[in-house]
């Protein structure tokens, strides 16, 4: 059974009646039942939801959003630091520095026309040794290339006096990095996909697909059927969806359920590398900050860094713990461990204190974590994101998503946009 779903339509109500209606015992293919839609999306995340908004909203398209959680957004999307990056850490003409500026740009002005809660508080990068500084002008430089406005290189009495508990010998100043209210977007624009007929199917997991002629065949099965999946047999479709466009933004099962599609040529389809983050939130204490302070990227993530809510409640985080093991079932159900050991602490205060030199002993708290959907792995370096289309799989009307981690927020619309004109060509 489907779970949270609004009969608002006829295919919902369709899915929802199949599913209902399905023994448990095994089927084969040719008893499966099947169900045409238009435009399938695979993912409630931001970024799926950002393209379903896209698609139904900007191009009139019949939208059905599927997702093996009980509602959205709760993976990556909702396990981040909610920042609004403006566009300076990644590779001139890369796709991350395109869609983040691009994204940054959309995203403002989403957040002030719907009233969504976000506010543009600036960022502080900081050297903390003279090894660093060349790295901090390397940043600025590569936030101009890449179109970032009014990047400032500051001394370390000008960011000190932006932030009296700093300790720094220099800082590159960001004025337009920001925060947003994560669940605060992803309900408004859930809420302006489904005006324009999109439908969300929550507990429905895709489990695989296969190209049957020139149509894409998407088996999908409620997700309490393959939570309790003996991990030996085949796994059973309870339906198959026969859209007319797929988009496979599933985060961090994308890699998993691309190749669990037949006909999709296996070598194109990136390893996938999990990195957790934890993060630890400030007690006891009035604020010391007031803006964003990020140290020196480091591999696998942009360092333990303070972030601010729109309370004003710290956050330092996250760390980088690479995880392995993670198979198919897992990751289709979203079952890692989200959970924050308090030993970690003992890491992050040396890493804070090297620019928080006033943090107190005993005054981090554990606060949560969240999984990195990630294409490299440790001592990797960095990757881009992946946008797969027909130019690449020869798969028409299939866009996959892989990677999209940080700044897959701040990017979200931005990536909407190239997909739907690269779907609707």
């Amino acid at each position: 059974m489907l779970g949270t779903m609004k009969p608002t339509n006829s295919i919902t109500k369709t899915i929802s009646h199949k599913l209902k209606n399905i023994s448990r015992t095994p089927l084969s293919s040719s008893s499966i039942p099947k169900e045409k839609v238009d435009c399938l999306v695979i993912g409630a995340g931001v970024v799926g939801i950002a393209v379903a908004k896209e698609l139904s909203v900007k191009h009139g398209r019949e939208v059905l959003v599927v997702d093996s959680a009980p509602t959205f957004g709760t993976g990556t999307s909702s396990r981040n630091s909610e920042v609004i990056h403006a566009g300076i850490y990644y590779p001139p003409n890369s796709l991350k520095a395109f869609f983040c500026v691009r994204g940054k740009e959309l995203l403002y002005k989403y957040c002030k026309d719907h009233e969504v809660p976000h506010k543009q508080i600036g960022k502080l990068i900081v050297a903390n040794g003279l090894s660093e500084i060349p790295k901090l002008s390397a940043l600025m430089t590569r936030g101009i290339q890449n179109g970032v406005e009014s990047l400032t290189m500051v001394d370390s009495y000008e960011a000190m006096t932006l932030e009296p508990e700093l300790q720094c010998l220099k800082a590159l100043w960001s004025p337009s990095s920001g925060i947003v209210d994560s669940h605060s977007l992803m309900l408004s624009l859930v809420g302006e996909a489904e005006s324009h007929g999109t439908t969300f199917s929550y507990n429905t997991a895709v489990i695989g697909g296969h190209i049957e002629g020139n149509e894409i065949q998407i088996h999908v099965s409620g997700s309490n059927a393959i939570a309790n999946w003996n991990g030996r047999s085949e796994l059973d479709s309870e339906l198959i969806l026969v859209p007319k466009l797929v988009v496979n933004s599933a985060g961090l099962s994308a890699p998993a359920i691309a190749k669990r599609m037949k006909g999709l040529p296996n070598g194109i389809i990136p390893a996938s590398h999990y990195a957790r983050g934890c993060y630890f939130t400030l007690s006891n204490t009035k604020s010391p900050f007031k803006h964003l302070i990020y140290p020196i990227p480091e591999v696998g993530g942009l360092g333990v860094h303070v972030t601010l809510d729109l309370n004003g409640q710290v956050k330092f985080g996250p760390d980088v713990e690479w995880i392995e093991g993670i198979h198919d079932i897992p990751s289709f159900l979203n079952m890692f461990d989200y959970s924050v050991r308090e030993d970690r602490a003992k890491q992050f205060y040396p890493a804070i204190r090297k620019y928080y030199p006033g943090l107190k002993d005993g005054s981090l708290e554990p606060g949560y974590a969240g999984i990195r959907p990630k294409l490299s792995g440790p001592e990797e370096g960095s990757t881009d994101f992946v946008v797969q289309g027909e130019d690449i799989h020869g798969i028409s009307g299939l866009v996959n998503l892989f990677g999209i981690e940080s700044p897959g927020l701040t990017s979200c619309m931005a990536i909407a946009e190239h997909v739907a004109a690269k779907l609707l060509k």
